[in-house]
Order: C-alpha cells, then structure tokens, then sequence
C-alpha cells in the first residue's frame, strides 16, 4: 500500500512526533470522516506500507526523526508558495526559515524525492499574476539542484473553501491569459532544470511546456522502491487527479496552518478543539476511542510486482536469450 501523511491536515509539521511513535508500534487508528464512530486499524509494518507519501509546508519537525523511518521507503511533497500571513497565517519565514528547510531536507534524502508544489495559486490585486511569476523565480532560483519537479495548481473553490476565503477578491484570469502566465512559469522550471506539471487541473497547458501530473505517482513510486507495483488510480479523488490509490491517516479540521485556501477545515475552532485533544502516544491522531467506536483492522497488502515475467528479461537481456 502507499500511505498518504497526509493531504488531510500537515501530519510532518504538527504530528511527527505521534506518526514517529506509530512506526514503532507497528499501527495507527484511523476515523472514518464519513462515519466517526467507524476506526479502521492501520497495519504499518514495511512489508505492507511500499512507499510513504508526505504532505508538508514545514518539514522542520520531521527533519531530526528521519533515521526512525529506517526501512521505509518515501518521498515529500513540499508546499512553498509566496504568500503573506493574510494568506498562510501560521508559516515561518519564507526566505529565512523555510527555503532553507527544503534544502536541508533534499540534501538529507535525495532531491528526487522531495518536489516543490506552488500551489494553489489564488490571484488578486495584490497577488497578480507579475507577483507569482516573481515568486516563483526567486525560489525556484534558491531550489536549483534542490528537486528535480515542481507543481502548480489553480485554487478550486469547495463550500469549505469558499468560507475560509470570505473577504479575499479573487481575480478570475482568461484562458489566454492563464497560458500567457503558464508560459512563464514553464520558462522559470526550465532555467532551473526542473519539470513543471499541474495538479489536478482540466486545464490543458501542454503547449506551454507543462505536463499533468500525479502527486501519488506510480512511475516515481517504482523509481524509488526498485520494484515494479500494480496500483489503481484512486477512486475516492477527482476525476482530474492522476493518483494511484493510497491510504490517508489523517483526519479533517486537525491542521493548523491555518491557510485561507484550505479544502481541509471547516471551522478554526473544531481545530482548536481537536489540537488540544491530540496525545503522541495515542493510537489516533486525535481525541479519545468512545464505547460507540467500532474498530476494524483493514485489509491491506503491499502492491509490489514480486515476480519477474519473460518479457521483463527479454526486455533486460534482448536477443542474449539465446
């Protein structure tokens, strides 16, 4: 299985020290959103769990319990975006904290796992589309030799979304308009010596030099376990998202960024709450397992292609079969 940590809420940032405690103990809870008092039981042990997905915008927290995930194989999607606190309230300083958080991370496990998103990109009279480009060329410039990848993405507006943005006038862009920026964003990558691509988008901007991608990305996910898997896309994400299937651990309304685009929390003060209830020691991520809970082991099972075929070899070997 892939586990996601987690597109949910910002598990390395405020909850590595409960996931790093669940590694050891071979397993975690999981509550169902659709059903809280439904728990699944998550069996973590390596010959189950193929590759680790992070989700993060602070990896800081992670940085010095990275020799406990021995054994695990994973890869960070990072979120570096160039947002004030209006936008991303919570978040240390772009240029003196959390550029140099992304270096020090690629150079602890390798830049091709760890891919830079700027996304979701909102645009308004501050944030224009002459203030992105220049803020993605300037990181990308720190990020040079950093990853290998970025990704970008236009913010989607969901009921949650649109609450967390009351007060924000966002500018809708034109489809000329949109390439026109695309263009320059691809530029900026190239220059960098990275790949560009977009996240779940319907928008295509292969013209401009900017591929779809899949954030949960089986070929990536080969790449880094040497092995063949046989995956899934994921049922349960829009039909623009390219990912392979994959299990989240994480739980909504737990996130405290804070981010006025979050898709993730409904209600500052349910974030409150369950923060205050969060124990590192504790099977679940937060809260407490009531008298109502009913909890179920899921079946799971490692997705790795095992077994090499004939025509594996006969690509490998070709003609030197014979």
């Amino acid at each position: 299985m892939i586990l996601s940590v987690s597109r949910r809420t910002d598990i390395p940032n405020y909850y590595s020290e409960w996931f790093v405690n669940r590694i050891k103990e071979g397993f975690l809870y999981v509550r169902n959103p659709m059903n809280i008092h439904q728990i699944s039981k998550i069996d973590l042990s390596p010959r189950l769990v193929d590759c680790i997905v992070f989700w993060t915008k602070n990896p800081l927290p992670m940085l010095d319990k990275l020799n406990d995930l021995q054994g695990y194989n994973y890869y960070f999607q990072f979120t570096l975006t160039g947002y004030g606190k209006d936008i991303e309230p919570n978040l240390p300083d772009k240029r003196k904290v959390l550029i140099d958080a992304f270096r020090n991370l690629s150079l602890k496990i390798g830049k091709d796992k760890i891919i830079w998103r700027y996304d979701p990109i909102v645009f308004t009279e501050q944030y224009t589309e002459e203030y992105h480009v220049k803020a993605i060329r300037t990181i990308a410039k720190s990020l040079c030799g950093y990853t290998d990848k970025v990704v970008i993405s236009f913010v989607d507006l969901y009921a949650k979304t649109k609450k967390n943005m009351q007060g924000i006038n966002m500018i809708n862009l034109e489809k000329h308009r949109i390439e026109e920026f695309a263009s320059k964003l691809s530029q900026i990558a190239r220059e960098n010596k990275m790949k560009i691509a977009t996240c779940a988008e319907n928008i295509d901007l292969s013209a401009c030099g900017i591929e779809h991608n899949s954030c949960i990305d089986q070929q990536l996910v080969e790449q880094i376990i040497g092995c063949k898997i046989k995956a899934q896309k994921d049922k349960n994400q829009r039909g623009e998202c390219g990912c392979i299937e994959s299990v989240d651990i994480g739980s909504y309304n737990t996130c405290v960024n804070g981010c006025r685009y979050c898709y993730a929390n409904y209600s500052d003060n349910k974030v409150k709450d369950n923060w205050k209830l969060h124990d590192p020691k504790s099977p679940i991520l937060c809260g407490e397992i009531s008298d109502k809970d009913i909890i179920t082991e899921r079946k799971l099972k490692s997705l790795k292609i095992e077994q090499i075929s004939i025509f594996d070899i006969a690509n490998e070997y070709g003609d030197n079969l014979c």
